[in-house]
């Protein structure tokens, strides 16, 4: 690529003086990288070159250009920013500093403890960036795109690590931002890395229908323009590309349905840009009245936009009474700003004069800015992002037809908390388009939300923050609870926290005397600062299960055993194969911390480690160390049920056991002479996680008091049968 061809495309809208000041920039950048290559070979100028055409195809300004052709310049040559300011001007010089700060960030440490928290801080800084001078982000992104498009210089570690990074962060950030151009890219190149095979497959999938495609598409093409031009609307029809990415999210989604890659229909789509939204809704009706629609698959995001800014038709129709078609219909404006994002309004914005299209569009960031001085921590500010900015929206209204945006799963207790802190406090119950509905209803898009509140002071219920309960799904709604009980009397929390704690280790049979190691496990010094943090929800119960399942064992010298089949899900010493047997008496599930029994002819029996059995066994020598191997095997579970005896008791047990896709082996019940009832259930279990949620939502029924698991032992006393 040469200097030519970024002048050209820079020419077609910015004026000659500024067109002069990218080139001036250009000059400046070759001469400070003259004799630098990167990994691939190429000359080193040839990456900021590349970097500023990418921004110039969604038309940055001219201050951007030449900031993305300057922005290595102060790290590789040793040219300070104060140099860069004094022949380019601050603002040049602010956005080179800007890029050049967020370019030290290391997203990832392979192997360190710390990643994730380094990751959290780095995310926090970035978008906070952003919030304040939006340019550099869109040099970064720019700057990752072409480091993507490179990325086969590098190892295959960097290669997978920068294209998980590139899926998680730059590609969401593109989508949010609404630079449509961006984010496909990111996301096929992040593809291509991450699942080779699957991206190449469906490359050559799309490719064998090429020649079929183009054929059907001509003929619709030509059929819709005449019909539009019988009617008077002067309209641009083209066939719409689809992503490799988009596909392969479609096939996993088709996949879980049993359906395969040719069940995926909108393979054939169309685009069809007008001069104006009232032809939108005139084609709309030309192609309803000349194809049938498919019922579901038409929606509005013209009078809806999408929480980035996005806005068109979307409608699919039979064609020929045999092969659906997807159709998008945009005018000529919202088909600019949507490859173009909030880039497109930027150069606008530069003049002075007040956007209200780019001020809607960046609402979120501020919002953003908010949380930003709330939250606590790096960890709960990654967390709200990647859970309420990064994911798919649903719209709602308000009682007044305001609306509300909130990450698709969201409920009425989120809205309540988006509307105002003391509202989610305060609340009730909801009605949900005028009729009550539970606070764990997940809304959808065109819902009207009505909270109702209570007159007198009211805080929140510890059960919202409940993951298995489905009260809440926004991060910052948790944080606004959590920091309600963290007002609250210490001891209060600390006794709190020990009754919560002590239920979930009934549920995993863990042993009081465990609570200080569990303590460790969170990194608390003592035990009361780790209950007081169950007490106000920053542990939770469904995180304890979490880290007990992903600790490994406690090392031991290795013994010999007999061999053992391959499909061993149990290693033992970190060796796999190994004849392993699950102990009866104990019943532990992927998860549990386990040890090994060797046996004299049998092998080596799985036990948890604190079962009985282990705990007083004689010949200790014969104990070996054990850990989960990878599975999709169900283990089989013994939970015992304490309840009053009610009628409806044992549907509701098996409802949830079911929504949970959970098998039921056996159900043994035995009455008592005081109405209460003891109910004996083997469960087949995949994980200890999946247990523990099992048992939360269990005991949450009415008139359930207690639930926990129990040995073979138990199962075998005497009792009646259902």
């Amino acid at each position: 690529m040469s200097l030519a061809e970024l002048l050209e495309k820079a020419e077609k809208y910015l004026p000659p003086e500024k067109v002069a000041l990218v080139k001036k920039a250009y000059e400046f950048a070759a001469e400070a990288h003259k004799g630098q290559t990167r990994k691939t070979g190429d000359p080193y100028i040839e990456h900021p070159l590349q970097v500023a055409l990418i921004l110039a195809r969604v038309q940055l300004d001219a201050n951007s250009l030449a900031a993305a052709l300057l922005h290595d310049v102060p790290e590789n040559c040793g040219i300070p920013v104060e140099k860069i300011k004094a022949k380019f001007g601050p603002e040049v010089a602010k956005l080179v500093d800007g890029v050049t700060r967020l370019g030290k960030i290391s997203w990832q440490a392979p192997g360190d403890p710390q990643a994730r928290h380094q990751q959290a801080e780095n995310l926090r800084k970035m978008l906070v960036a952003m919030a304040e001078d939006l340019p550099v982000v869109f040099i970064k992104l720019a700057d990752r795109l072409h480091n993507m498009e490179t990325l086969h210089a590098l190892p295959p570690d960097m290669q997978q690590r920068i294209a998980q990074e590139t899926l998680e962060i730059y590609a969401p950030l593109a989508h949010r931002l609404g630079i449509w151009e961006l984010k496909w890219r990111l996301e096929d190149l992040s593809l291509r890395y991450l699942e080779r095979a699957k991206y190449d497959k469906i490359a050559r999938l799309i490719a064998a229908r090429r020649e079929q495609r183009e054929s059907f598409i001509t003929q619709i093409i030509e059929i819709i323009d005449a019909e539009f031009k019988r009617v008077g609307i002067k309209a641009d029809i083209s066939g719409r590309p689809k992503h490799i990415y988009s596909i392969y999210q479609k096939i996993q989604r088709y996949e879980t349905l049993g359906k395969d890659f040719d069940d995926i229909y909108d393979l054939l789509a169309l685009r069809v840009q007008v001069g104006s939204v009232s032809d939108c809704y005139n084609a709309l009706g030309v192609i309803h009245s000349q194809w049938r629609p498919l019922p579901g698959e038409f929606d509005d995001f013209i009078a809806n936009p999408k929480g980035n800014g996005y806005q068109a038709l979307h409608t699919a129709v039979m064609y020929m009474g045999t092969m659906p078609l997807e159709v998008q219909i945009r005018t000529r404006e919202m088909h600019r700003l949507d490859e173009y994002g909030v880039a497109a309004h930027w150069r606008y914005k530069e003049g002075g004069e007040r956007d209200i299209h780019f001020e809607e569009r960046i609402a979120w960031l501020r919002q953003l800015i908010d949380w930003h001085r709330e939250l606590s921590g790096a960890e709960e500010f990654l967390e709200s992002v990647k859970t309420d900015i990064f994911i798919d929206q649903v719209f709602v209204y308000t009682p007044k037809g305001e609306i509300k945006d909130l990450p698709k799963g969201a409920t009425p207790l989120d809205f309540a908390y988006r509307v105002h802190t003391e509202v989610g406090h305060r609340c009730i119950g909801a009605k949900v388009n005028g009729k009550l509905a539970p606070l764990n209803y997940q809304l959808n898009n065109g819902d009207v939300v009505e909270i109702m509140s209570a007159k007198a002071e009211k805080g929140p219920s510890r059960d919202w923050l409940n993951p298995h309960l489905g009260y809440i799904k926004t991060s910052h709604a948790q944080e606004k609870i959590r920091q309600w009980f963290r007002r609250q009397e210490r001891a209060e929390n600390i006794e709190r926290g020990r009754a919560l704690l002590e239920k979930e280790m009934r549920h995993l049979g863990l042993k009081p005397a465990e609570r200080e190691e569990l303590a460790k496990l969170f990194e608390f010094d003592n035990v009361d600062d780790f209950l007081a943090a169950i007490g106000y929800g920053g542990v939770s119960t469904h995180q304890i299960a979490l880290k007990l399942s992903a600790q490994p064992p406690t090392p031991a010298k290795p013994v010999v055993a007999p061999p053992a089949p391959p499909e061993a899900t149990v290693q033992v010493l970190g060796m796999g194969n190994l004849v392993t047997n699950l102990a009866r008496c104990c019943r532990p599930v992927p998860g549990d911390p386990i040890i090994g029994y060797i046996t004299r002819s049998r092998g080596v029996t799985i036990h948890r480690r604190d079962c009985y059995n282990v705990v007083h066994e004689d010949e200790r020598e014969r104990l070996v160390a054990a850990e989960w191997g990878h599975t999709d095997s169900l283990y089989p579970v013994n939970i015992q049920v304490e309840a009053w005896d009610r009628v409806g008791l044992m549907r509701d047990i098996t409802t949830i056991v079911a929504e949970e896709g959970v098998n039921l082996g056996s159900v043994e019940v035995n009455n008592h002479d005081d109405h209460s009832v003891t109910l004996y259930f083997t469960f087949q279990a995949r994980d200890l996680p999946q247990l523990s949620r099992l048992m939360g939502k269990i005991d949450g029924i009415k008139g359930i008091n207690s639930v926990f698991r129990v040995g073979d032992e138990a199962m075998t006393r005497p009792k009646s049968s259902t």
